[in-house]
């Protein structure tokens, strides 16, 4: 058995906690704690997510698309293969190290996607940039922590809570689409989602295929 070895470490956002990116083989793995939060083995469900929300989008010229959190770019490459050349996807990523690792030690995961031409990398909360710009964009893509039940960074709660639904609604186009990633179901943010007046379904999927843990995606529809 191949041992794991840890790569480099970095400190939450909130300087409580610490992220540890390991490595073991070709597999590739970010911890926090005794949690796995990524592993590079398991991607489908971060790969639906894009693929669902990029298929609502599919008549849209132009599409500008948000993704928050950079993870190990399942979404990313996923949204890159759906969108055409004349997209623009923007990724916000909170931690530094994420970006760091995504061009060092991972960068052969990542496949050159950094480098795209359509990709623009932001360090910086996604939350802030929802709030800073009203009905611009096509798809917000939110796979952040581990969906609303944060465990990373409290912080990330907002992002899921009735006033944020409401910020995500407004940087929505008409017609645009929220998508939402979770580690499992979660009644409290359906109700929400309702209440801050989007058209939704709730999709279930897994982390390898038809194998692998489930998880949840919700796809909301701005209709105004």
């Amino acid at each position: 058995m191949i041992p794991w070895i840890q790569l480099d470490s970095a400190k939450t956002p909130d300087g409580q906690q610490e992220l540890r990116l390991k490595r073991r083989g070709s597999e590739f793995s970010i911890m926090l704690g005794t949690n796995e939060l990524m592993n590079s083995r398991l991607s489908g469900s971060e790969e639906a997510l894009a693929k669902l929300s990029c298929q609502r989008i599919a008549g849209h010229r132009q599409p500008r698309v948000l993704i928050g959190g950079l993870g190990m770019g399942f979404t990313l490459r996923a949204a890159l293969a759906e969108l055409g050349r004349n997209a623009e996807i923007v990724v916000a990523e909170l931690v530094p190290a994420v970006v760091a690792w995504a061009r060092g030690p991972m960068a052969e995961i990542f496949a050159g996607s950094l480098d795209d031409s359509r990709v623009t990398i932001r360090e910086a909360d996604v939350g802030k940039l929802i709030r800073s710009e009203p009905a611009a964009w096509d798809a917000i893509l939110l796979d952040v922590d581990n969906g609303p039940e944060g465990i990373v960074h409290k912080g990330n709660d907002a992002l899921y809570s009735l006033a944020g639904l409401g910020d995500a609604r407004s940087a929505l186009k008409p017609g645009g689409v929220l998508a939402v990633w979770s580690q499992g179901p979660d009644a409290g943010f359906t109700r929400r989602l309702k209440q801050a007046g989007f058209a939704f379904e709730e999709v279930n999927t897994r982390a390898n295929g038809k194998r692998g843990a489930r998880h949840v995606i919700w796809i909301a529809t701005n209709g105004r």
